[in-house]
Order: structure tokens, then sequence, then C-alpha cells
């Protein structure tokens, strides 16, 4: 399996981003995914997860620190997740991380995924 995040860059604060994740090499719409970031000198700190497709549709889970700001998506059609990150802050400013979860299930913890992207760099300006 290998994750292939993109889109990451220098954004002005309250401006939008989308991060993506590619995905290849394992059955995508089985699992759930996440979304994880690291500022420097910082641990690493859960984002959002989405968990499968359901007859229901899908589940997400949001950090409280990014709740109402960002958005987590999935396309399985194109084995790719997305975070949309609306009005960011400063405080934002991170590697983002995609990760593909053991399960199906929304979970929120770095333990709970086995598959992990390189990382793209946010930077959000003041």
């Amino acid at each position: 399996v290998q994750l292939q995040a993109s889109g990451g860059g220098l954004v002005q604060a309250g401006g939008s981003l989308r991060l993506s994740c590619a995905a290849s090499g394992g059955n995508f719409d089985s699992y759930a995914m996440g979304w994880f970031r690291q500022a420097p000198g910082k641990e690493r700190e859960f984002v959002a997860a989405i968990s499968v497709i359901m007859w229901s549709g899908t589940s997400t889970d949001y950090a409280d620190s990014v709740k109402g700001r960002f958005t987590i998506s999935r396309d399985n059609a194109k084995n790719t997740v997305y975070l949309q990150m609306n009005s960011p802050k400063p405080e934002d400013t991170a590697a983002y991380y995609c990760a593909r979860a053991r399960g199906s299930w929304v979970v929120v913890t770095t333990r709970q995924y086995d598959y992990w992207g390189q990382g793209t760099l946010v930077t959000v300006s003041s």
C-alpha cells in the first residue's frame, strides 16, 4: 500500500486549501482513512478521519481545533481522500500526513493506522 499526499503550500489565514491523498496497492474502499499533522517540535496529532462508505453514508470525526473549518471526504472511484481546509489559522501550520486505518471505522490514534503517506507541508501566514 502506498499513500501519496499532495496539495500543501503557503496559504493566507482565512483562505482555503485542499489536500489530496492518493492510495494504491490495496482495497481502498474497505478501510477508514485519516489525516494527522505534526508541527516542528510537537507530536503528531489527529486532525480528521472518515469511515468506509456504508449504506447510510460515511461517518467522520474531527479534532476540536479544526471542527467547523476542515472537511474530510473520500472518492472511492479515484482511491483518494481529501482534506478541505477553510479559514486556516497560523496554528494550523504543520506537515500533514494521510494514513490508512487498520479497519473500517473512524479511529483517532496513530497506533490504529498501519500505512502512512510521506506528508505535505502546509504553511499558514497571518
